[in-house]
């Protein structure tokens, strides 16, 4: 009897040791979800944000905040106003940068 539950709380230590290892979520913690839009008003954009790949998402991301506290939605990176955006981005990153 005794060897018996000396097994199953080695068995037990092995599989939490084992699932402890797996990665919870399979594409990681991105903040936009499959549904992504292609366009946006361009007089509703407030801000816009890129985040790009990493531990956490192994995607791109735009995320548009929308002016008068609409929130914020997430562009389909390869759309044409998303290129646009992330070229102007990148612009003003690289001008802030040069004149420092």
């Amino acid at each position: 009897m005794r060897l018996k539950g000396v097994a199953v709380a080695l068995a037990l230590i092995v599989y939490a040791a084992t699932v402890q290892g797996f990665p919870m979520f399979k594409r990681g913690r991105c903040l936009c979800p499959d549904k992504l839009l292609k366009a946006v008003k361009l007089g509703n954009i407030e801000k816009a944000s890129i985040i790009y790949p990493d531990n956490n998402c192994d995607k791109m991301e735009v995320i548009i905040t929308l002016k008068a506290h609409k929130g914020q939605r997430c562009l389909n990176p390869k759309s044409k106003q998303a290129s646009l955006i992330i070229k102007e981005i990148k612009r003003k990153n690289f001008l802030k940068y040069k004149n420092v």
